[in-house]
């Protein structure tokens, strides 16, 4: 089956593109999707963070306990990536939205290098462009930097390291089992509410429970706080590498995933079938 080629947006998003394939010219609209996608994960996340959790926001006046307030903050987190995920942008670009989980594909061997690359320079710079408007909340945001993310005092780094690394292989290997499973690959956006209202709850008070290297990237750019921000980079690395590993483990071989992609888009070749999409050079001959 050959595929269409779109060099407008509207037409760019309606296509389907091969992410095992090497990138081109008409991967645009992919790391468009990506950088789209993970600003809005920022700006919609953090700002639940914020609205929950800050010591001068309303809602602290409701005296909740810790540990349900950073539960409801971390399933808001959570549920923003999942709209993300169903909207045209992550429907587009399979919703990484997170340099781990590109890093995860490329270990399964479903994404290529050239696109992995790119992909994380646009979650990246997205990030980056979301913590720049959570900015916006300006006293209300303060007192938690904004969302940036750095271990307890307490901590030691390399403590912080496998805290960030065991939370990133629940992260991998919880959406890797279910893509690789028939009955539970459409619940997959859908474990993010619960996944993170857990993990946050749990494990915030420790390192801040990035799991996304971009995550803790925009915060620390938009207000210079880099104290040990190699955690957040290193942690989810070996996180994702090891949870590839126990999927595989957790996961009969025919259950193995297909696509690297959270959310199929609309557009997919069916199960089996290896839609090709024609290069610029191949359309235009």
């Amino acid at each position: 089956m050959i595929a269409p080629v779109a060099t407008d947006l509207r037409g760019a998003l309606r296509a389907w593109h091969d992410l095992e394939r090497s990138a081109d010219r008409t991967s645009w609209s992919l790391y468009l999707a990506e950088y789209v996608g993970t600003a809005l994960l920022l700006i919609g996340g953090l700002s639940a963070v914020i609205v929950v959790i800050s010591p001068t926001s309303p809602v602290d006046a409701l005296g909740l306990p810790g540990w349900l307030a950073r539960g409801i903050a971390g399933g808001l987190f959570g549920l923003t990536g999942t709209a993300v995920t169903l909207s045209r942008f992550g429907r587009h670009s399979g919703a990484h939205l997170n340099p781990a989980m590109s890093l995860a594909f490329l270990i399964e061997g479903r994404i290529s290098p050239s696109h992995a690359v790119w992909y994380v320079v646009s979650q990246c710079l997205g990030a980056i462009t979301g913590a720049a408007v959570v900015l916006a909340w300006g006293p209300l945001g303060r007192p938690l930097t904004f969302g940036t993310t750095t271990p307890h005092a307490g901590v030691a780094p390399w403590a912080a390291v496998a805290l960030e690394a065991t939370c990133t292989v629940v992260l991998v290997a919880t959406v890797f089992v279910f893509l690789g499973h028939p009955r539970l690959k459409k619940f997959t956006p859908w474990t993010m509410g619960p996944m993170y209202a857990v993990m946050v709850s749990l494990e915030a008070p420790w390192t801040g429970t990035s799991t996304n290297p971009a995550r803790s990237l925009g915060p620390a750019v938009a207000t210079g706080t880099w104290r040990d921000f190699w955690v957040y980079l290193v942690g989810p690395a070996i996180g994702a590498a090891v949870g590839v590993g126990l999927a595989r483990t957790l996961s009969a071989e025919e259950h193995r995933i297909d696509q690297a992609r959270i959310a199929p888009h609309p557009a997919a070749p069916p199960a089996g079938v290896r839609l090709v999409v024609p290069r610029p050079d191949e359309a235009s001959g």
